[in-house]
Order: structure tokens, then sequence, then C-alpha cells
């Protein structure tokens, strides 16, 4: 029996995609080969890859001028491939700092350039957005970096950042493919494929063509974005295995009737939880309500024995991996694409039934 997972990443994967790959483990449409044996340069795999191309580019309506690299590394490593791709000739980086990821995309730019904190939420615990009026961008910034989905924090953009004629760098790991965006108001979309997308161990970059030509000289070939795309992805062995579950979560979100009936949902399932916790007296989330994720729904009781207690009967109903970042501790309940109405219904449910006992 599967649980109810709502783990904030490595995260729940459509039910029939994990179906499809087992029935494709040990042959893969005829040829006598697992994905996971073959040759990335065979023509079986070329076929994979250029597929889940074709069917993300229609999923975001990404633009002609726009290359999408199939890497390694995850968001972290490309908190240090963004600035060695991007910084040629300017010595200082824009970045809004919202939470945990912006710190640490923060921390990491700052060996390769200045960076400059154009607008911070910590003077209220990283509980919010700040407004775009209160950003101090500099004139000569090379780019500006936003995460516009905090997962520890609960925190999401619910409004596309603007900066003139600077490039924005997005890294979107934890919400991409969970609502419409216009990738054209990006230079650079990044993020790790273990919420939305896919297994770990797969990271996805979407830059525009005129980004490609800005990497320092130092900038190593497997993370030099232009080299990569001049290789399609293929400059070193790419995740081949991830990139062929990739493909079929996009299939399998082309089959939901793509990314705008699947923001309806998703839009749905967190109204439930957000409900549950606004009419609750027990439950509290602190994130301003314009600025609450659809994809990570934080939340905390009273007290740390009382946290205890609500996940040990949630474990005893089949939900697990509701414990909050141990950076904050709480509660988050992750609700990605793939986890059902159903399974946030049930969270509903108990919520309310563990008030009654305990409010």
């Amino acid at each position: 029996m599967r649980v109810i997972n709502f783990s904030a990443g490595p995260a729940v994967l459509p039910e029939p995609v994990l179906r499809k790959a087992a029935a494709e483990m040990l042959d893969w449409h005829g040829s006598g080969m697992s994905v996971m044996e073959m040759s990335h340069r065979g023509k079986e795999f070329i076929a994979i890859a250029a597929k889940a191309e074709a069917d993300l580019r229609s999923l975001l309506a990404i633009p002609t001028n726009y290359k999408v690299l199939f890497l390694q590394g995850g968001a972290i490593a490309e908190n240090a491939i963004v600035p060695m791709n991007l910084l040629r000739g300017r010595g200082v980086a824009d970045y809004i700092h919202t939470g945990e990821w912006s710190k640490k995309s923060i921390k990491e730019a700052g060996k390769y350039c200045r960076v400059n904190v154009a607008a911070s939420a910590e003077d209220k615990q990283f509980t919010y957005v700040p407004a775009r009026e209160t950003w101090k961008l500099s004139r000569d910034a090379a780019y500006l970096h936003v995460c516009t989905n905090e997962t520890i924090g609960g925190v999401e953009y619910q409004w596309t950042p603007d900066a003139g004629e600077i490039p924005i760098v997005a890294d979107m790991s934890s919400h991409i493919l969970s609502r419409v965006i216009d990738v054209s108001k990006y230079g650079v979309i990044y993020g790790g494929a273990q919420k939305n997308m896919g297994p770990a161990g797969l990271t996805l970059v979407i830059v525009r063509d005129d980004l490609l030509d800005r990497a320092l000289p130092i900038t190593p070939s497997a993370f030099h974005w232009q080299e990569q795309a001049a290789a399609d992805s293929m400059l070193n062995t790419p995740p081949t295995y991830a990139v062929y579950i990739a493909g079929l979560v996009f299939e399998w979100l082309q089959a939901q009737g793509g990314l705008a009936a699947i923001e309806q949902r998703n839009i749905a399932k967190a109204r439930l939880l957000y409900d549950c916790i606004d009419q609750s007296g027990l439950y509290r989330n602190n994130v301003r309500k314009e600025d609450r994720s659809r994809m990570n729904v934080v939340f905390r009781l009273p007290d740390e024995a009382l946290d205890k207690a609500f996940l040990k009967g949630a474990e005893e109903r089949g939900m697990v991996q509701l414990k909050g970042h141990r950076a904050v501790g709480g509660i988050r309940a992750s609700i990605y694409n793939a986890m059902p109405i159903e399974g946030v219904q049930t969270l509903a449910e108990y919520m309310r039934e563990f008030e009654k006992k305990n409010g």
C-alpha cells in the first residue's frame, strides 16, 4: 500500500509514470534494453531526450530563442554555475533574499563577484516577498537572481519580477510546471527535477540565446551553458534515466490538460489547507497571505510536544514526511503536482480531528 507522501523532495511522482517506468524497466519499446543500459549517443536515448525537450517546450511555451539543457548537479551547483556563466565584463550581481535557498545562492555567488542584496525579507523572518518598489538594483548588474518559491519558509512569488534591461535568473526548482509562466520574462530559469519534474539527479536550465556568450574563462566545459547547448546537453554523459522519467512526467502533464489545468488543481489543493489553518485556533501560518506558497504549506502548533503527537497520528493514517525543515521546525505539507487532491483532503480532515482533541 502506497503512503500519502508530503515530502519536500525528492517528492511524490505520478503513479501512472511509475507504473509505465516499471513496465518498461527491462525492455524499452522492444529495444531489449532498459533505458539505464542505453548509450546516451544511441538512437534510442536520443529519441527519448528529443521528445522530452519537445514536450517541455510545448508545456511551457518556451520561445525558439531559448536553449533547454538537461544537466547535473542540482540547483545548489547552479548557484555557482550561474555567476560563472553570466559575469564576463561585470563585477556585481543583484539578489533578492527571501529565505534559506536565496541565502545559499547569495553565499555561492559571493565567491565570484560582489553581491548586492537588492531587497531582503529578513526583517520579518522571511514571511513575505519584498515589494518591487523596494528593490535597490545596481545599474551595472550582470543579472538579478530570485528564488521564486522558498520550500522551507513556504513563500512564493505570485507575480512576475521585472528588472528592466537586467536579465532575471530564477531558481524555480520547487514550483516549475505547477503554474503558467511567461518564459520570455526571464533570462535564465533553472531548477532541480526532484519536486515537480522527476527524480533527483536531473537539473533543468532554460537560457536565452543572447546570454550564452558571457561565461568567465574559468568556467569548466561541463558547466559551460554554451558548450552544453552546442552538444545538445551531451558534452558529458547526461543523467539518462532521470531524463527519461522527466519525459514521462511531461507526457502525464499533457494528459492532465497542461499547465493551465494543473494550476487550477494546485490552487484548489492549497486553498483546502490554508482555509483549514485560517479557520483554526490551533494552527498558524505566518506568511503574508498574498505570498503563500501553493507548493509548500507550512504551519505551526503551540508547542513541539504537539508536533510529535501530530506527526505520529498522521503516520498512523498513512501520511508521511510532514515534519518541517530542520532549520525552522514546525509542520510542512508539500503538495506538488503529483499529490492528488484526495491526499490533501485526508490531511485537512485529520487536522480538524486533531484540533478537536487538542485545541
